[in-house]
């Protein structure tokens, strides 16, 4: 599947954001100041559809999505009941390499999706390297052994990262105890905004 591999600070500026964990600093010293020539710009206010606009960007960009993949993600979510907005939200966060991240096996949801990718990762007990895979409750979610010396994994384990509540680890094996609620799903997205903006 293909991927955004262009610089992602410059992601962060555009939607005014830290978007991933290495640009927290950089956006805390010098603003989030949107990429591009600024010399004669207006300084508009947003129309309602730019609004929306942004906040599916954000969201996409967060998740490591291009926007095919994306509008899948919302069709799945239209087709089921419920509120559309939290059930897209579900389903990102139940894709494979963001229960990866949310266990602490890598720092970064890129770097989850590489593990994935790369065949490091089993699911029940199978070798699984499709990123976008959905886990259910009841799956476990485990690395292979021989990535204990690889030293990005090892320091994430070693970190001290507080597990959502859908989920349980010991030691290199992960559970997904049940599907996340909104509220133990990523912060910052307003959903609702992304409803609106597909149900134009």
């Amino acid at each position: 599947m293909a991927r955004y591999t262009g610089p992602k600070r410059r992601l962060s500026r555009r939607e005014g954001v830290a978007l991933f964990a290495k640009d927290v600093a950089f956006i805390e010293r010098k603003g989030a100041v949107a990429p591009g020539v600024h010399v004669g710009r207006s300084r508009r206010k947003p129309s309602e559809y730019g609004i929306q606009l942004r906040e599916k960007q954000k969201a996409k960009r967060i998740y490591g999505l291009l926007e095919r993949q994306f509008s899948k993600y919302y069709a799945m979510a239209a087709k089921k009941k419920g509120n559309k907005g939290s059930t897209l939200i579900g389903l990102l966060e139940t894709r494979l390499d963001n229960t990866v991240y949310r266990l602490g096996f890598s720092p970064s949801r890129a770097g989850a999706r590489q593990l994935v990718s790369h065949g490091h990762i089993m699911v029940n007990n199978k070798k699984v390297n499709i990123p976008s895979f959905q886990v259910r409750a009841g799956y476990t979610v485990a690395i292979l052994d021989k990535m204990l010396d690889n030293t990005g994994v090892s320091e994430s384990l070693k970190a001290q990262t507080t597990l959502p509540e859908w989920l349980e680890r010991k030691a290199t094996v992960g559970k997904v105890l049940r599907m996340p609620s909104r509220e133990e799903a990523e912060t910052g997205i307003n959903e609702q905004l992304i409803v609106e903006y597909y149900s134009r």
